[in-house]
């Protein structure tokens, strides 16, 4: 085991219209499938940035920064975990890294638990009770 610290994974949770956007990535991390498009955050960059980036390069939404949702280690991969709300700048959700998803959809509170079966972080699941539709 490396004593090498890895750099958090910056998650952005992006709302539009009552629904959430996820991303099924092509290998799972751990029970992970479906997830908030996320990726590691660069040297320089802030979480936020690099949600935003991400965002971009996985899915070729332009977001925005709302709010950093919270901060945790993540219970099944280890890894710090930074949630950011964004909102759609401009542009239409689609695989754009197609060596990392195989797929995007837009989910409402109701399916939501079809796409991930367990429990969100407080901070999120509260975002997602409040913005999305049911």
């Amino acid at each position: 085991m490396s004593d090498e610290v890895r750099p958090p994974i910056a998650a952005a949770v992006i709302v539009r219209d009552g629904k959430v956007l996820l991303v099924k990535r092509r290998v799972k991390e751990g029970s992970l499938s479906w997830q908030f498009p996320a990726g590691e955050v660069e040297a320089g960059e802030t979480g936020s940035q690099a949600a935003v980036r991400e965002a971009k390069e996985e899915t070729g939404l332009t977001v925005a920064e709302v709010k950093v949702l919270g901060e945790r280690v993540h219970p099944n991969t280890g890894r710090t975990m930074i949630y950011v709300a964004c909102d759609v700048v401009e542009g239409e959700a689609s695989v754009v890294d197609d060596e990392e998803l195989v797929e995007v959809a837009w989910s409402d509170g109701k399916q939501i638990t079809e796409y991930v079966p367990y429990p969100f972080y407080g901070p999120v699941q509260e975002h997602l009770d409040a913005t999305l539709s049911s």
